[in-house]
């Protein structure tokens, strides 16, 4: 596993009900390597992590891709909603 300064971390759960965890990299090992320091999302605390299995490297711009795709989806859904709610 490889990562640079700005990438994100996500940890994907594969239990039910426990959410994907997403922190910003802040500092990254040898070459990019592991162990990374991060900033998890959903706390704002900054731990030393060494990822496992579940976890993936996702570059800036990818999750910028990704973060946007996510909104459009959003918007589209409340606007149907919206549309739908002023037809009754």
């Amino acid at each position: 596993m490889h990562a640079e300064v700005g990438d994100w971390l996500i940890v994907n759960s594969h239990s039910e009900g426990r959410p994907v965890r997403r922190a910003a990299i802040i500092g990254v090992g040898t070459d990019g390597q592991p162990p990374y320091t991060v900033r998890w999302t959903d706390t704002d605390r900054e731990a030393l992590v060494f990822p496992g299995p579940d976890a993936d490297v996702v570059s800036a711009a990818a999750q910028a891709e990704r973060d946007h795709a996510e909104s459009e989806r959003i918007r589209q859904l409340q606007s149907a909603i919206t549309t739908r709610a002023g037809r009754r």
